[in-house]
């Protein structure tokens, strides 16, 4: 009987080892995190799907801190569980781990070029018809403040920023638009910039949205594919 005791003892620790070690496995993988906006000093950053504008050495959900913005760059260093990770705009971190897919049909949605080089896109901002420039080299979605006002946007709630257009300096709004879709690809709570005044005069389809999509691009033909 002891010999059996013994052995039980033996295989309950066992157990208890491998339970603690898929626990802290389980744990390993840290929060998808992607830059949406950046200023000097400070950076809205979008946590696991929240939003939060954190200053430099604030720290934010899942004790991610916010170290070094730099807007020359478009690139910020935060601080994950005492690892530093650099963020560009565009693009999501995964720390600790890798993206996966449940599903292997993914959605997409092909745009040609206009004889100018240029892509556009119809869509909707909230429900409301909107035809899209699309910009890889904007780090949001970009409204003139007409727009905004015609689509019902209350901008003037929104984070006050500076903006720099074709006619010099502008005050910007970041807000959040409820939903925005190309293409029958629709994503909610996207972050956007309102400028005041008249540009840009075609909304811009920026990297808050696109930078959620995987992009090919081939002559006059560029795919937005979900991930």
């Amino acid at each position: 009987m002891l010999e059996i005791r013994v052995i039980q003892r033996f295989f309950l620790t066992v157990t208890a080892v491998v339970l603690v070690l898929v626990s802290s496995i389980a744990g390993a993988a840290g929060p998808k995190i992607s830059l949406v906006a950046i200023f000097k000093d400070k950076a809205m950053l979008n946590i696991n799907g929240q939003r939060v504008m954190l200053n430099k050495d604030q720290a934010g959900p899942e004790g991610v801190v916010l170290r070094f913005t730099d807007t020359r760059s478009e690139t910020v260093d935060v601080d994950i569980n005492g690892k530093t990770e650099t963020l560009r705009l565009g693009y999501v971190l995964s720390a600790g781990g890798a993206d996966t897919d449940a599903s292997s049909e993914k959605k997409s949605v092909t745009l040609y070029s206009a004889s100018n080089g240029f892509f556009h896109a119809d869509g909707y901002i909230n429900n409301i018809p909107i035809r899209f420039l699309i910009d890889t080299g904007a780090s949001t979605v970009a409204l003139n403040s007409e727009t905004a006002t015609r689509i019902g946007i209350d901008y003037l709630s929104g984070e006050r920023a500076v903006a720099v257009t074709a006619s010099g300096y502008a005050e910007t709004y970041i807000v959040s638009l409820e939903e925005v879709e190309v293409g029958g690809m629709k994503l909610r709570h996207v972050d956007a910039s309102v400028i005041e005044g008249p540009q840009p005069s075609t909304p811009l389809l920026g990297m808050s949205f696109l930078g959620q999509f995987d992009m090919r691009r081939e002559g006059d033909r560029m795919e937005l594919i979900e991930r």
